[in-house]
């Protein structure tokens, strides 16, 4: 897997917890959340990478142009029992795509998706989910991803009242 030319691909590190969350709450943002509430959680959040990045529990890929970072994935390493799909007890769910809007339309969602894929090859993972927006459910399909029912209930007080 490759880049584009004029970009170049590393992992990301628990210094980069805060740029992480930067993106993830421009994703949001854009999908239609309120900015307020996103920007109540937001420390919470870049609490949680750091956290998770130290363990080894999430791992992400970063794509870099002139220096910046502009795009990246991300991975949350879970461990669950095996079932009738498979006896690999690590799933990957796949999180935190978002390509800055100035380098859009260079296939980067896709490379960087395909990379992320490429490691949990690496590391014999059978089974990658993820929850894709509208914007992004083409990409994945393209990569192989199929929908399936999922099912959420919410319990408890609104995150960061």
């Amino acid at each position: 897997m490759s880049l584009p030319p004029g970009y170049g691909l590393r992992p990301a590190t628990v210094q980069d917890a805060a740029l992480i969350q930067s993106h993830r709450t421009a994703m949001f943002t854009e999908m239609g959340s309120d900015p307020a509430k996103l920007a109540r959680v937001h420390e919470l959040g870049v609490q949680w990478h750091r956290r998770m990045l130290a363990s080894g529990r999430y791992s992400g890929l970063l794509a870099e142009a002139g220096g910046q970072v502009v795009a990246g994935v991300g991975l949350l390493w879970n461990d669950l029992p095996p079932n009738a799909d498979t006896g690999c007890t690590v799933r990957a769910y796949l999180l935190n795509v978002y390509v800055e809007p100035a380098h859009r339309g260079q296939a980067l969602a896709r490379k960087l998706v395909q990379a992320a894929l490429d490691e949990c090859r690496s590391r014999g993972v059978e089974i990658v989910t993820l929850t894709a927006s509208e914007a992004g459910r083409p990409t994945y399909e393209r990569l192989g991803f199929t929908a399936m029912p999922e099912m959420k209930l919410r319990l408890g007080v609104e995150v960061g009242a």
